[in-house]
């Protein structure tokens, strides 16, 4: 029987194939991603209470929105949106199969994921951009704005929470840390015999 060289990775060569780690989300991704998940946490804790820091993390969300938009056609390979139109395409048929629990294997987001961050972004878009016109002069008090901002900022929290569920149900699933690798960047890339 003929064995298979195993991989050097980042100068380990005693990690199997299966042990080897490709790095799929950059750190301005991680550092966006981490940003906005406190600002969005502020923000829903903040609301008539503190008003200012409240503003603070909308205008923030909105600076974000804009990086993040503009990183999916600048930034590294599984930063773009290239993919996003086949992902979403796919969704209806993922989310099926996922009942069964086949999942397939994506170094990026998987048809779910893609689907969390179109939902994510778009009420995001609609919680900050209806929150930014309710505290102008014109706007103030004018209930067109301000129940798009509320209901699309509960909308926001509840994605959240989905998010963070699917997030651990895809751990689960996959038996991959999908925490630490939005914290390192890195995620295993598996080889089957």
């Amino acid at each position: 029987m003929i064995e298979k060289a195993v991989p050097v990775v980042r100068g380990v060569s005693d990690r199997t194939p299966a042990d080897r780690t490709v790095e799929v989300w950059d750190l301005p991704l991680r550092l966006w991603h981490w940003a906005l998940a406190l600002c969005v946490v502020t923000a829903w804790f903040t609301p008539t209470v503190y008003d200012s820091l409240h503003r603070i993390a909308g205008y923030t969300v909105i600076g974000l929105l804009v990086f993040r938009l503009l990183w999916g056609f600048w930034g590294s390979r599984y930063s773009r949106f290239g993919m996003l139109g086949v992902r979403l395409r796919a969704a209806p048929s993922y989310l099926w199969n996922l009942r069964r629990g086949i999942t397939g294997r994506y170094l990026g987001l998987n048809p779910a994921g893609t689907l969390m961050l179109v939902a994510l972004l778009l009420s995001l878009a609609v919680s900050t951009i209806t929150g930014a016109l309710s505290v102008t002069v014109p706007f103030f008090g004018v209930w067109w704005i301000e129940d798009p901002h509320v209901y699309a900022s509960d909308a926001v929290i509840i994605l959240a929470v989905l998010h963070i569920v699917g997030v651990v149900l895809m751990g689960v699933l996959r038996r991959e840390n999908l925490i630490r690798a939005m914290i390192t960047g890195r995620k295993r890339v598996r080889h089957h015999p």
